[in-house]
């Protein structure tokens, strides 16, 4: 029979989060630390023509699928930059790292009126959640042109209307009822990259993730010290689904983490392969003329 260990699994998921604990501040002081190179990358990759579109072309696959061709012809002919930063922990704040805004420039372009597009994303805490969310932003979509079907601008109303929505309630409201009529006519198939902009995840408050972090630190300090903490043994992995009804993106914080960690530091790299591509393009082009000239 074998013996019983001294040690839980509650222990070591307290561990667990002193890695974690560590990791973050490793991002933080990666952040401090690159922020100046980063800048005098961008002084020169502003002189590229079509950086960012190039970059996006070798983009790794937890990007490109979520590029339909529509959004890639977009995006290869109007976007003019691409841009990330820790907001939390700027001019000295002493906020969440992993919180983080991507935005995007584009040109004068036949789909939406607007040039510069920011999604922020905060990483919160609930009872039973940990991770990125953000709120809903709309684009200013000329006539007939809007890639979302009408997705994104519904999302917007609900988030608007709704207080129940993504925070656990069913989400009751006229405007809810219409998204989910909206998205079951669709299909969430291939939808549009630009959805992503109306990707919520939870809603949480500063206050209430604060308090939930709070509450987290101090059982995790009680199951080091070896203490039980109430509902330890009830645990379970309750995954609720309501919220995710409304959710017309719901991979849309990976999508934000890959742009974020991948992406965006390196962009010289995705860059470099794809002016070997075209390098290797214009040979073959060079020898099929060789072989049709013979």
């Amino acid at each position: 029979m074998a013996e019983e260990s001294p040690i839980s699994y509650e222990q070591l998921a307290a561990i667990e989060r002193e890695f974690e604990d560590v990791e973050t501040e490793i991002i933080r002081k990666q952040y401090e630390l690159t922020r100046p190179l980063y800048e005098k990358r961008q002084a020169i990759i502003s002189k590229i023509p079509n950086f960012w579109p190039l970059v996006l072309e070798q983009a790794p696959p937890d990007i490109d699928e979520y590029i339909q061709p529509q959004d890639s012809a977009l995006l290869l002919a109007a976007l003019k930059n691409v841009s990330v930063s820790r907001f939390d922990i700027e001019n000295g704040a002493q906020g969440d790292p992993r919180s983080v805004s991507i935005k995007l420039e584009f040109g004068d372009n036949d789909f939406f009126e607007d040039t510069v597009v920011e999604k922020k994303f905060w990483y919160r805490h609930s009872d039973d959640f940990t991770g990125l969310i953000s709120e809903p932003v709309t684009l200013r979509w000329k006539a007939g042109k809007d890639l979302t079907g009408g997705l994104l601008d519904l999302v917007k109303k609900v988030w608007d209307s709704d207080a129940t929505a993504w925070k656990g309630g069913k989400g009751d409201s006229a405007e809810a009822k219409a998204l989910r009529a909206k998205m079951e006519e669709t299909g969430m198939g291939g939808v549009s990259f630009f959805a992503w902009l109306g990707y919520v995840g939870r809603r949480i408050t500063e206050a209430e993730s604060k308090a939930a972090f709070e509450k987290e630190t101090r059982e995790i300090q009680m199951r080091l010290n070896g203490e039980k903490v109430d509902g330890d043994e009830e645990m379970e992995d309750d995954d609720d689904d309501e919220d995710d009804d409304l959710e017309i993106f719901p991979g849309g914080d990976d999508l934000a983490q890959a742009i974020a960690v991948d992406l965006w530091p390196e962009a010289l790299k995705y860059f470099a392969q794809a002016q070997e591509m075209e390098a290797m393009s214009d040979v073959e082009f060079e020898d099929d003329d060789d072989e049709d000239d013979e």
